[in-house]
């Protein structure tokens, strides 16, 4: 086998591979051989076939699986060779002059061209001196209180009230209604049966307020506008009519909350529902907070590298990046102009986050593979049953998809590895609690 390197730029490089005729034609022959033995052809026995009329029947065949076998031992072998480490597989390509047929009949030498990208070679840098404020915030009794009672009005009872007593705010209405603009029915602007109650702020502003003063049987045109930041763009900012039917009004009921209301729920008293409800919200804030330190360590990163990155595993980053923005877009019918900006600036913004994940990814990879992180197959697993259960009903297509696709299997595995290395990393630098408001924590940074 001869190896010729055409081309050594920045992380780029280009190999002439040449793996002599007489190389494959050789495979062929023991390949022959061991058919031989075994092919069962129409007028032989067994073992007895000529190999030359057995090369006549099958041996382009072969030789076309042993050419794509020759290909991927040359350019593994080759690569190891060179001590290198590619960024993805290298892209294959027979040389110009090579006539795939008169290699494929043992006629000629095989000749092809292997271009890839290495990974690039950079030093970890010091860790343990990176400073990042971690937000706490502490749950009170009353954010506990306020949980409950959100949970208890949840629950209120309501009692029918007679079908000519008129809805007041507070109570709850039963309603079939149907949404137009401009006289026309739009998705999902209609529905049936549903509870209401009034002034508590589960429909557009307006809509509860004109069913006040109603009862049952009553017919009521409401108008409204969506507001104009309304999450589907063909709606936002629309006046609409919608014709509603009341079908029934109830009063709400008296809710005490005790243990008595606590047992309904099926615990044991209020007490451990205060608890259950105090670990939850410290859950819930935990996940922020975690939210938080891992983009603040990935800032510090970021800054802390600069290398030349292998441009397509930007490419197809930014590709992913890409395709679900113009999903989002899609879905909520917005355009660039509404996010306020166009196509180009968006695709250079999304660029750079291509880039910013592409060198994070590489850091980290980096970071855990000279610390020895590992992910266990136990761990891999729940990833699996957690995924399967998004999907009810499907659980089992679901594992066996996983269980033969490397790479999807690959997709769980790799959040894993980055969320141990990125443990490993907050374990060690200078990290220190800032107690912060809720509000605060929860606030989304307008950059991520």
């Amino acid at each position: 086998m001869q190896v010729t390197e055409t081309l050594s730029e920045g992380l780029k490089r280009e190999l002439s591979i040449t793996v002599p005729m007489a190389d494959l034609v050789d495979r062929l022959d023991k390949r022959l051989a061991e058919l031989k033995d075994t092919v069962r052809i129409n007028g032989f026995r067994p073992g007895k076939v000529p190999t030359a009329h057995l090369k006549r029947l099958v041996g382009a065949q072969e030789m076309a699986k042993i050419v794509d076998t020759v290909i991927g031992e040359a350019i593994r072998d080759v690569v190891e060779g060179r001590k290198e480490r590619p960024a993805l597989n290298p892209d294959v390509a027979l040389a110009e002059g090579c006539d795939a047929e008169k290699v494929v009949a043992g006629e000629a030498d095989l000749v092809f061209n292997a271009s890839y990208e290495l990974l690039p070679t950079f030093e970890i840098q010091d860790w343990t001196s990176i400073e990042i404020e971690r937000p706490v915030v502490t749950v009170s009794d009353d954010e506990v209180k306020e949980r409950i009672d959100q949970l208890a009005e949840g629950n209120r009872p309501f009692t029918d009230r007679a079908k000519t007593a008129k809805a007041k705010k507070g109570d709850k209405v039963k309603i079939d209604f149907v949404g137009t603009i401009d006289g026309v029915a739009f998705e999902g602007g209609s529905a049936d049966d549903v509870d209401l109650v009034l002034g508590s702020g589960q429909f557009i502003p307006g809509f509860e307020d004109q069913l006040i003063g109603h009862k049952t049987g009553d017919d009521v045109t409401v108008k409204v506008a969506f507001p104009a930041d309304y999450g589907a763009a063909h709606l936002a900012g629309k006046d609409a009519e919608f014709a509603c039917k009341v079908k029934g009004v109830a009063s709400p009921g008296d809710l005490v909350v005790d243990d008595e209301w606590a047992k309904g729920l099926g615990l044991e008293s209020l007490e451990k529902l205060q608890e259950i409800v105090k670990e939850q919200i410290a859950s819930q804030y935990a996940g922020a907070t975690r939210a938080k330190v891992k983009r603040a360590l990935l800032d510090k990163l970021d800054a802390q590298y600069q290398f030349e990155l292998p441009s397509k595993l930007v490419e197809g980053e930014f590709e992913n990046i890409w395709a679900q923005a113009q999903q989002e877009l899609a879905q909520t019918g917005k355009s660039f102009a509404d996010e306020g900006t166009t196509e180009d600036e968006a695709k250079a913004d999304y660029r750079k986050i291509a880039e910013r994940r592409v060198r994070l990814g590489l850091v980290l990879s980096e970071v855990g593979e000279k610390r020895e992180v590992k992910v266990t197959d136990e761990e891999v697993s729940r990833a699996m049953i957690e995924r399967a259960r998004q999907f009810p009903g499907q659980e089992k297509q679901v594992f066996d998809y996983f269980r033969s696709n490397a790479m999807a299997l690959a997709s769980l595995r790799a959040p894993i590895f980055e969320e141990k290395v990125v443990d490993l990393i907050v374990a060690e630098a200078k990290v220190t609690d800032k107690e912060v408001s809720k509000d605060e924590l929860l606030k989304e940074d307008e950059e991520a």
